[in-house]
């Protein structure tokens, strides 16, 4: 309706541009017709022609006559690029109102966030396993909405029954492959155990199969869920024990290293040794204070250093939104531990002699069960968003003590360090007893080998003499067959081979 009206004001507008006392010239919304100008012109030579005017004088008047259309058409055509542009500014400035409540919002396809690592022997199949089910949008509900004991209970497995058939093939191709792994897997084992000569265990060989069902090795089902999910829950239990025990070897050992060493040194060199070690103990501890994991001071001095936000204006919801780098409404392990990065960086350096990277893994690791411990209630391993809430609600949240770091909380003790040496020394002896055998069985072998080349070489010189004597034989049989048989005399035919060798008797004797 718009567009027709000013349509129509701008068609009235040209029709009604005119010239003076000459002609008429019409002009049109494209302009001034050209056929109209070349009229007016004829029309005016035809006049002056008839009131007596010269030729000269005629020319002029068209000339003039021309001059003036052109100026008419310029200005029409300026007349009508304004009205164009007024047209254009005015559609432009019209408001357009959109109903919000009708507007569907925009959905974007993205893909889930990648799971962190489980430190476990099948941790790609397990991740690979959950990404593809929280593609699917049925069974990523559900897995939002239970809680751990459904999960553990198997509640959420008897859901894979409604996901998406191309979930479900895709599943059935990571399990295969999963079988493929383990199968090769074990018999690289076995023939490396069975190549030493030592005992095959069978079961522990069986166990890497229980996070899935192996006895249907093409498909993946409800029972392969659950036992993945129930191997997944009890491995994880014990993985942090794993590597608090894996830590507290490490220790040990490079204390029994020290100490070894400082037995091979004479007086002088071990007093240098031990006061040099005592001034990079005494370096390490002097660092400024630890504030305690998961504390006010902690997470405001993240909140400050880290998001450069003021401390007066924290916010334990929007802190949790900023770190929740995956967006998945909850804090696990990794984003846990990211948190502790500042207070770690003031007790470790990778470039200080006196400080050990490995020591700084635990430390953090110590931080993040301490976390769990005090805020994870549900004890599903992950942090939501309300029980982070009610943990900074709770006294402990402003607690103002200082962490205590594995400084002050050594990971052995004096007597659990030598009954790791004892076992270095019996793990020692056996070694050398080992050794000691395999010696003997390589001199024996040593000895064998050399009875086997005795032999050896008595049976070629052996058959070297039986050939010889063969040879011999052989030749002389063929040198007695090249001689001539004899002859009987007055007989040009040989003998019979029997008579060859028998004497002739002569005439006149008996």
């Amino acid at each position: 309706m718009f567009g027709r009206t000013a349509a129509s004001a701008t068609t009235g507008r040209f029709a009604a541009v005119t010239r003076d006392n000459s002609a008429p010239v019409r002009v049109t919304a494209g302009g001034v017709g050209e056929g109209s100008c070349r009229r007016q012109t004829w029309t005016c030579c035809s006049s002056a022609v008839l009131r007596g005017d010269s030729c000269e004088r005629a020319r002029a008047r068209r000339g003039e006559t021309e001059r003036r259309c052109r100026m008419v058409r310029g200005k029409a055509l300026a007349r009508c690029g304004l009205v164009l542009l007024s047209w254009w500014l005015c559609i432009q400035s019209v408001p357009i109102v959109v109903d919000k409540s009708e507007e569907k919002p925009h959905e974007e396809n993205l893909e889930p966030p990648q799971s962190a690592e489980s430190g476990l022997h099948y941790d790609r199949y397990l991740r690979e396993v959950i990404e593809y089910l929280e593609k699917d949008p049925h069974f990523k509900e559900k897995l939002k909405n239970a809680n751990m004991d459904d999960i553990k209970q198997g509640k959420l497995s008897r859901e894979l029954h409604f996901v998406h058939h191309n979930f479900r093939t895709k599943l059935d191709e990571l399990k295969r492959e999963e079988m493929n792994r383990l199968r090769m897997l074990i018999k690289a084992k076995h023939d490396i155990e069975g190549g030493d000569g030592r005992t095959v265990d069978h079961q522990a060989l069986l166990k890497q199969f229980e996070h899935l069902n192996h006895m249907n090795p093409d498909t993946f089902e409800v029972e392969d869920l659950d036992h993945l999910i129930k191997s997944a829950t009890k491995d994880l239990e014990n993985f942090d024990k794993d590597r608090h025990d894996e830590f507290k070897r490490y220790e040990m050992m490079k204390e029994h290293e020290r100490r070894e060493r400082l037995k091979n040194m004479n007086e002088d060199e071990r007093k240098k040794e031990e006061q040099h070690y005592e001034e990079l103990r005494k370096k390490h501890a002097d660092h400024p204070k630890v504030n305690h994991p998961g504390s006010e001071d902690q997470l405001k001095e993240v909140w400050q250093e880290g998001d450069g936000l003021d401390p007066q204006d924290f916010d334990p919801k929007t802190f949790f939104k900023i770190h929740d780098s995956n967006g998945d409404g909850f804090f696990d392990d990794t984003e846990l531990e990211a948190l502790f990065t500042k207070e770690l960086e003031k007790v470790y350096n990778s470039e200080n002699e006196e400080d050990d990277m490995a020591q700084m893994e635990e430390e953090r690791l110590r931080m993040r069960e301490h976390v769990m411990n005090e805020v994870d209630t549900n004890k599903d391993r992950l942090v939501s968003l309300s029980e982070f809430i009610a943990a900074t609600k709770k006294e402990e949240f402003r607690e103002r003590d200082e962490w205590e770091t594995l400084d002050q909380n050594p990971s052995y003790t004096e007597e659990e360090l030598r009954e790791y040496e004892q076992q270095l020394t019996n793990e020692k002896n056996d070694i050398n007893m080992k050794s000691a055998e395999l010696q003997k069985q390589r001199e024996e072998l040593e000895r064998k080998q050399e009875e086997l080349n005795a032999q050896k070489l008595g049976l070629q010189q052996a058959v070297e003499e039986m050939e010889r004597i063969k040879s011999h034989s052989s030749n002389a049989e063929v040198k007695r067959e090249s001689e001539p048989a004899p002859v009987a005399p007055g007989n040009d035919q040989p003998l019979p081979p029997g008579r060859q060798q028998q004497d002739v008797p002569v005439l006149g004797h008996s």
